[in-house]
């Protein structure tokens, strides 16, 4: 493989959360007086940290999400996680790829810390990340699209930006990991190509990933 390290994002890329997620988010913005389609949710806020959503909602309204908007929105996030989250078919195989080619790994998302390991220990694929590996837009002062957090990955892995590969699934991520001077492969399971623009390839299965990246 030409990369020494690859950053993978997480929700829709590894885990498939992204359904569930946005129409947690969707129905419960809604229901906070601010109606937003599942398809007005992912085109909005797919990839992004939950500043965003109280961003948005305050540029569009003028008005202000509850305090508690967080606590609940991830309450019942976790909730429907707990039921219905599953692994991105394939990805288990292409990590045990990476671990025996000797490729190093780690994740780099938007959500929580809380977040990251609800969805892996869910999942079952918390065996393959090491705790030093996760990092989440907590980590850093802006989340995505700004390239803090893929340009801070790297760092505390020891490789430089432009050995790295990022695995993407939203425009927000693509455009970050190019801020950050790093290839990108944008994942096209949910999000359109052409919504992915400026990516060094893309992907509809986690199977072609070790033919793209070698």
């Amino acid at each position: 493989m030409r990369y020494e390290l690859v950053i993978f994002d997480n929700d829709g890329v590894l885990v498939d959360s992204e359904p569930l997620a946005n129409t947690v988010l969707s129905g419960y913005l809604t229901e906070l007086g601010h109606p937003t389609s599942y398809e007005e949710s992912l085109r909005d806020y797919m990839g992004s940290a939950v500043h965003r959503v109280h961003d948005l909602v305050a540029e569009r309204t003028g008005q202000k999400l509850p305090e508690d908007f967080e606590t609940t929105l991830n309450f019942r996030t976790f909730a429907a996680f707990e039921q219905e989250l599953v692994a991105v078919d394939g990805v288990e195989e292409f990590l045990g790829k990476l671990v025996a080619d000797g490729v190093d790994y780690c994740v780099a998302s938007s959500g929580s810390h809380e977040r990251i390991r609800v969805g892996h220990r869910r999942t079952g694929i918390d065996q393959w990340f090491e705790e030093e590996w996760i990092f989440s837009s907590e980590d850093v002062g802006r989340g995505k699209p700004a390239p803090d957090l893929f340009l801070y990955a790297a760092e505390r892995m020891g490789v430089a930006p432009e050995r790295c590969v990022v695995i993407e699934d939203s425009p927000l991520g693509v455009e970050a990991a190019r801020a950050a001077g790093m290839d990108v492969y944008g994942f096209t399971s949910m999000m359109p190509a052409d919504r992915l623009t400026g990516v060094t390839g893309h992907f509809s299965d986690m199977s072609q990933l070790p033919g793209l990246l070698a």
